[in-house]
Formats: C-alpha cells, sequence, structure tokens
C-alpha cells in the first residue's frame, strides 16, 4: 500500500467552512513562553462553532425523541441528524474554539524518548553544522597529493581526534566516520587500494579530489531550520533532533482524554455467555486514540448507571471524554439525559452515517467535549472516524490528511440517504470492499487498510470514492501507537 501523503492545510467542505484554519494558524493556538497566542477571548464562542438547525431555546439542539429517531423512516420525518461531512467539520471548529476560548495550550519540553508521536510547537533548528567536521565516508585510507603514498603505521578512528596532518605522498589508514587529518586531498576506499611489499599504497582507479570526504556543514549549517513546527515528531525526526545537538524539544501537549464504558452486558474476560458478551472497546478504544494524538488517561467500566455517568462526566478534567454506547434513546441510554442534566450544548446529535448514526459531540464544560460513541464496535470505530479524528487532530496540531480517492473493485451498497463508511483492503490502486461489516462486526476493519466513504445510493464498480485511512496503515504501528 502507498503511504499517504499529509498536508498543513484544512478539510474545507463547502463556503461555510472558510474559517478552517491550516496547521501553522492552529499552532498559533498554542502559548509560546511569553504569553497566549490565541486571538479570541476566554469564553468566546461564534456563531460558526454552534450547530444550525433543530435548537432548543439556548441554542442546544432539541434531543430526538424515540419515534423521530428510529432509523429506516423517511428523512423528513427522522430526527434532524447532521450530514457527515458537515459533522467532521463541527468537530474541527469546537476544537478551535476550544483552544481559542482556553488562551492556546502551552507547549511542553520533553526529552527526545518521550516526545514520539507528539508535534513540534516550534521549527527543529540546527545548533551545530552537519556534520560538525570534515569526516570520512567510507573505510580505506586518508591520502595526500598524487600516489603511490607511504602509508603510516598508526590509523584515525571515529570518535578520536588530534592527528598530524597529512603531508604530499602521504596516506593514514581510516574508519568510516572518522575526523579526516588537515591536508588530506581524499579518502581512497579499501577495495579501491593496494598495497605492495615496500609498504606504499597504490589506487586501482582514479583518484578525485575530495571523494568520500563528508565536508563540515554538508547537510545543514547551524541555525538552519531543519523542520518546521506542526512537523509529527516520528522516529527519523527523534534521530535528526539527536543529531543536530537536541536532548528535549518542544510540542504540543497531546490533548487528555478519558474513556467511559457502559453496558451491563459487557464482560471483560472469557467466552460469552448468559447474554453476556465481551467487550471489544474497551480493548479497542486506547490504542486507537492514542494513534489519534489523545493522551489517554482512564479506562472506566460504569455499566448501565446513570448516576455513575454523571459522577464520571462531572468529576473528569480530561480535555476529551469519550463513552462507549448509550446514546440512543433506550430505557438504559443515560448519555443524553446525563447531557440535558449537566447544561451541556449539544453540537452533533446524530449523524447521517452508517453505521454509527447515533453518535453525538457536545461541549460539556468551556475547554472539556464529549464524543459519544454507539455501543456496536464497527459503528464505534465510525463515530472515531468522524468526530474524535477532527475533535483530536485540531487539539493536538497535527496536519490534515491529504485527501484521496480509489476507483473501487467491486460494487459497494449504498443506505438509500445516509453516508456509509465500509472497510476496504487496497490492492493495485483499487479499493476492495470487504464482507463483515455490519455495525457489530469487527471481522472486515480488523484487516482493512481504510474505510471508504460510500455516498448515499452505493458506489459501482470503478467509481473512484474517497477513503479515510487507518492510521496504522499510513502512520506505521510504532509511531501511531505511542
Amino acid at each position: 500500500m502507498t503511504t499517504r501523503s499529509t498536508r498543513p492545510g484544512p478539510n474545507a467542505t463547502g463556503p461555510e467552512d472558510t474559517d478552517d484554519l491550516d496547521v501553522e494558524e492552529a499552532l498559533a493556538l498554542v502559548k509560546e513562553a511569553n504569553g497566549p497566542l490565541g486571538n479570541g477571548p476566554a469564553g468566546s464562542r461564534s456563531a460558526s462553532d454552534r450547530p444550525s438547525g433543530g435548537a432548543m431555546p439556548g441554542g442546544r439542539p432539541s434531543v430526538p425523541s424515540p419515534e423521530s429517531a428510529r432509523p429506516g423512516t423517511p428523512p423528513d420525518a427522522r430526527h434532524q441528524a447532521t450530514p457527515w461531512p458537515e459533522a467532521r467539520a463541527a468537530a474541527e471548529r469546537a476544537a478551535r474554539a476550544s483552544s481559542r476560548a482556553a488562551g492556546g495550550r502551552t507547549p511542553l519540553s520533553l526529552p527526545l524518548d518521550a516526545a514520539l508521536g507528539h508535534t513540534l510547537a516550534a521549527p527543529l533548528t540546527a545548533l551545530t553544522d552537519l556534520p560538525s567536521f570534515d569526516t570520512s565516508a567510507m573505510d580505506g585510507w586518508a591520502v595526500a597529493g598524487p600516489g603511490p603514498w607511504h602509508v603510516r603505521d598508526d590509523g584515525v578512528l571515529a570518535g578520536h581526534a588530534g592527528y598530524e596532518p597529512l603531508t604530499d605522498g602521504e596516506a593514514v589508514r581510516i574508519a568510516t566516520g572518522a575526523r579526516i587529518p588537515a591536508d588530506t586531498t581524499a579518502v581512497l576506499r579499501t577495495e579501491h587500494g593496494r598495497t605492495d611489499d615496500k609498504g606504499h599504497l597504490h589506487a586501482t582507479r582514479a583518484v578525485v579530489p575530495g571523494q568520500d570526504i563528508r565536508p563540515r556543514g554538508q547537510e545543514c549549517r547551524a541555525g538552519d531550520q531543519l523542520l518546521p513546527l506542526g512537523t509529527l515528531v516520528t522516529p527519523a525526526v527523534l534521530g535528526l533532533a539527536a543529531a543536530a545537538g537536541y536532548d528535549t524539544v518542544t510540542v504540543v501537549p497531546r490533548p487528555r482524554v478519558d474513556v467511559l464504558v457502559l453496558g451491563d452486558e459487557l464482560l471483560t474476560e472469557g467466552l460469552p455467555h448468559d447474554g453476556l458478551i465481551r467487550d471489544a472497546l474497551g480493548p479497542m478504544l486506547p490504542p486507537w486514540l492514542r494513534a489519534l494524538g489523545a493522551e489517554v488517561v482512564a479506562v472506566r467500566r460504569l455499566g448501565d448507571d446513570a448516576e455513575a455517568l454523571y459522577r464520571a462526566i462531572t468529576a473528569s478534567d480530561a480535555d476529551v471524554i469519550v463513552t462507549t454506547g448509550g446514546t440512543a434513546a433506550g430505557p438504559v441510554d443515560h448519555v443524553h439525559p446525563t447531557l440535558r442534566r449537566i447544561g451541556a450544548d449539544l453540537l452533533v446529535d446524530g449523524v447521517k452515517v452508517r453505521p454509527g448514526h447515533p453518535m453525538l459531540l457536545a461541549r460539556t464544560k468551556d475547554h472539556q467535549h464529549l464524543v459519544g460513541l454507539p455501543g456496536n464496535p464497527l459503528a464505534a470505530v465510525s463515530g472515531l472516524l468522524t468526530l474524535a479524528e477532527p475533535l483530536l487532530r485540531i487539539l493536538a496540531a497535527r496536519p490534515a490528511p491529504e485527501p484521496y480517492a480509489l476507483p473501487l473493485k467491486d460494487g459497494a451498497h449504498g443506505h438509500p440517504y445516509d453516508t456509509r463508511l465500509v472497510p476496504v483492503v487496497l490492492r493495485d490502486d483499487r479499493a476492495v470492499p470487504l464482507h463483515y461489516n455490519g455495525p457489530a462486526m469487527l471481522r472486515g476493519v480488523a484487516a482493512a487498510d481504510a474505510l471508504a466513504v460510500v455516498p448515499p445510493g452505493g458506489a459501482q464498480p470503478g467509481q473512484e470514492t474517497e477513503l479515510l485511512d487507518l492510521p496504522w496503515a499510513s502512520g506505521g504501528i510504532g509511531v501511531c501507537f505511542t
């Protein structure tokens, strides 16, 4: 599979999203050491941060009754769910508004071994020339002047200094990475030289002045910008930072997330039995959220207990709360009543997407949001990629993925009027839809490279379809789960 590039730009979905920022503007919301860079007053909220349509007095969308939310009814009779692209844009706006209201996010200085997966909050600038001295690019001999050369008895090793300058007609054994003696003309590779019985070195091919010497500053000079702010810290970035003289790097703090797993029917071990099922989301969500840039603070299993849910939400000081299940209107679906009880602003209440229609996004405090995921596993994945991904990406100041599409190898069944997310594998520049893609199934997505965004009505074989990469497919297992 070809890795998709990322770009420091918005995921605009229409004219109403003209306030989308690129990654540098998003990073302007991060506080520098001398004060905040955010340009909005604390607690400010623009009209564009509020959802449109279906609002109660006070700006909150009305919560649907069970009848109006019933799937399968005509669009004009159903609860006014948010179209899928608009829901993602609403999550981005919510994150920006939260950062502005907080006056920005204070950068962290982290040691290199703790910075993997964060985003640079300041450019990475070279602290020294690289290399910082002329070095040998090969094992062989450092030679001066034309040959043949008399070979010194000593040798030049990496990590040592103070060797005498060479004079014309002299050579000395040298190791890769060792400092070049003064007045060296070139490095003759081991395989390109031979010595005779008198200790003289002869070249077996022409010697070009400067060959196999890495001159000081070849890669960069002190003060050069190596990487811009907004760069994701990968293992290669850590290596570059170390080579450039860094012990720590300045990064954007990860958004802190509490996960609340709801449902009395969930088991944490053993086989399903007596109407009880294994909890798939408790093990799956924390690493997936880390892959999206979050720091998972706690995972709590609350069962179907309205008071426990109320206490957990009101006591949380995380940036984002993620709940699983309880977002519909059944007798033990406590998320909506709890949000009403605490006076939360409901920003997205249902999304026109399958699976995962009853997902939601709410502002629970000035600088805190709640993402309510459906309880079915694949529906929860849909909610992660629809609402949690854009919210966490903006909070973590990560660049937006470059949109891309591929033709489908096979047709994909669609919902009559909702977007559908279908697990696919990528083969020969085509997306192959996978089976086992029902709301409660994980077998398909466990084998997938991406999710295809199938428009209402479905997609035909060969039709170009937008794809959402899964984080481990594009970012690498080691990076995305850190």
